[in-house]
């Protein structure tokens, strides 16, 4: 038993201290370490439409090394980041990209929180004004011997 926990301990010992793996094969890495570092880069901004919260950088599929040597085939044919990153978005649609633009087709997803927030705070102040403590009304002296009339009987 204690042998079992030991190698268990191990395992996981070994499975914590390993560093992410990068899914980029050697024969996809460009010759020239700027032209491979501008890849990584762009990379790292595509999402992997298989694995879906991955970049392409970090996905084993098959879609994210086709879309790992297109940028890299994009890049060798002299085309900016931006241009790669423009290409890619015509061709997949802005859901390829892991961080959406600012644009008025996705403003909803950027305002969301912010109107959330908004309405959040409104109906918190409604509520905390209704809820507000009403002043207890004054008897009047009649009302007042009146009541004190009724204690003193019982």
């Amino acid at each position: 038993m204690r042998a079992l926990l030991v190698l268990l301990a191990g395992l996981w010992l070994a499975l914590a201290t390993m560093a992410p793996a990068f899914a980029v094969r050697p024969d996809e890495v460009l010759a020239d370490p700027a032209l491979e570092a501008r890849a990584r880069a762009i990379s790292e901004k595509l999402r992997c439409m298989v694995c879906q919260n991955q970049s392409i950088d970090d996905s084993d599929a098959d879609l994210a090394r086709d879309l790992r040597l297109l940028v890299r085939e994009r890049i060798m044919a002299g085309d900016s980041d931006e241009q790669v990153i423009d290409f890619l978005v015509a061709r997949y649609g802005e859901y390829v990209l892991l961080e959406p633009r600012f644009s008025l087709q996705n403003a909803a997803l950027w305002g969301a929180p912010i109107m959330l927030l908004v309405v959040g705070a409104m109906v918190i102040v409604i509520l905390s004004r209704r809820r507000s403590p009403v002043a207890a009304a004054r008897l009047s002296s009649e009302e007042d011997a009146a009541l004190r009339r009724l204690l003193n009987d019982r």
